[in-house]
C-alpha cells in the first residue's frame, strides 16, 4: 500500500527520522513492564520501535486510511489496531482495567484535549510520554514565575512529575510543521488527594489564568463576588503565574470556606 497523505484537518505531521522515532519509544523505558497505548500511530514509525519493547500494545488512529496501512504494514498488531477517536474513548476496560503507559506523536491541533483527558485517567495512566509542539511542552514543563506557567502546568503538576526531554526541529516531519516540537515525560507523584475541593480548584485555576494579567483580586472575582472580604488578603496581590501548586490548593481552601460562610455552595458555581 502507498503512503498515506497526511491530513491538515486532522493536524497530521508524519516523523520520518527513525532514529528520533527510537528516541520517543525509548522513553517509556522509565515506566517497564506496562501495557503501552499508542495515540494516533500514523504510518507507523514509532508503533515499529514500540513492538520491540515486547509488552501488550494497542494502538487507536482516526484516520481510516491510517488504519489501513498499520493493517497491511503490521499484521503483528491487527487485533490491537483500534479505529476510534481517542477522546471519545472509554479506558477503563482498555487493558482490562490494568494501568498503562500513554504514548504517541500526537496530533498537535487536540494535544492539550489529550493531556485533559489523561488527567480524567490519572489513576489508570502512571506514565505518559510523547512528542507534542515545543510552545505546549513548555508550558507543562513550566515552573512558577514564568511566561508559560499556566492552566495546563497546574492541572498536570499537581498528580504529575514533568520532564522535558528533547526538542525536536522541523525538518524531520512529512509535511514540516510551522512550530518546534519537543518530547515529555509525565509519571504520577505520590498525591492522592489534594486536600481540597477538586472541581473547585479547577475551577479557581481556569478562571484565574484566563484572566492572567490582573491580579487574583480582579481575576477570581467571577467566583467570590465583589466585595468578599478575602480578596483583602496580600495573597490577591500576586498574578496567577506567581502561585505553586500547593498556593492553588491553599487558595481552594480559603475560598471554599469564605463561600460556606457566605452561605455560597461552591460545587454549584
Amino acid at each position: 500500500m502507498k503512503s498515506v497523505k497526511p491530513k491538515k484537518f486532522l493536524g497530521q505531521h508524519f516523523l520520518k527520522d527513525l532514529a528520533v522515532a527510537r528516541q520517543i519509544a525509548d522513553t517509556v523505558d522509565a515506566c517497564p513492564g506496562l501495557p503501552l497505548l499508542e495515540v494516533g500511530p500514523g504510518m507507523g514509525v514509532l508503533t515499529q520501535f514500540l513492538l520491540e519493547k515486547e509488552r501488550p500494545l494497542k494502538a487507536v488512529e482516526v484516520d481510516y486510511e491510517s488504519v489501513a496501512y498499520l493493517r497491511e504494514n503490521y499484521p503483528e498488531l491487527e487485533d490491537n489496531i483500534i479505529e476510534d477517536d481517542f477522546l471519545k474513548m472509554h479506558l477503563e476496560r482498555l487493558f482490562d482495567g490494568q494501568p498503562f503507559v500513554l504514548t504517541g506523536n500526537y496530533p498537535y491541533n487536540i494535544s492539550s484535549q489529550i493531556f485533559f483527558k489523561m488527567l480524567d485517567y490519572k489513576d489508570l495512566i502512571p506514565c505518559c510520554t510523547g512528542m507534542i509542539q515545543k510552545e505546549v511542552a513548555e508550558r507543562i514543563a513550566a515552573a512558577p514565575g514564568s511566561k508559560t506557567y499556566g492552566i495546563l502546568s497546574v492541572l498536570i503538576q499537581a498528580w504529575y512529575s514533568v520532564e522535558y526531554l528533547f526538542t525536536v526541529h522541523e525538518h524531520v516531519f512529512n509535511p514540516p510543521p510551522k512550530v518546534k516540537s519537543a518530547v515529555i515525560r509525565m509519571t504520577r507523584n505520590e498525591t492522592q488527594a489534594l486536600g481540597c475541593d477538586e472541581k473547585l480548584f479547577k475551577q479557581i485555576v481556569k478562571t484565574t489564568f484566563n484572566q492572567r494579567r490582573k491580579t487574583l483580586r480582579n481575576s477570581i472575582k467571577p467566583i467570590l463576588g465583589k466585595d468578599s472580604p478575602l480578596t483583602q488578603d496580600t495573597l490577591f496581590d500576586k498574578r496567577p503565574e506567581q502561585l505553586s501548586v500547593a498556593q492553588f490548593i491553599a487558595l481552594t481552601n480559603q475560598v471554599e470556606e469564605a463561600l460556606r460562610a457566605g452561605n455560597n455552595n461552591p460545587s454549584s458555581l
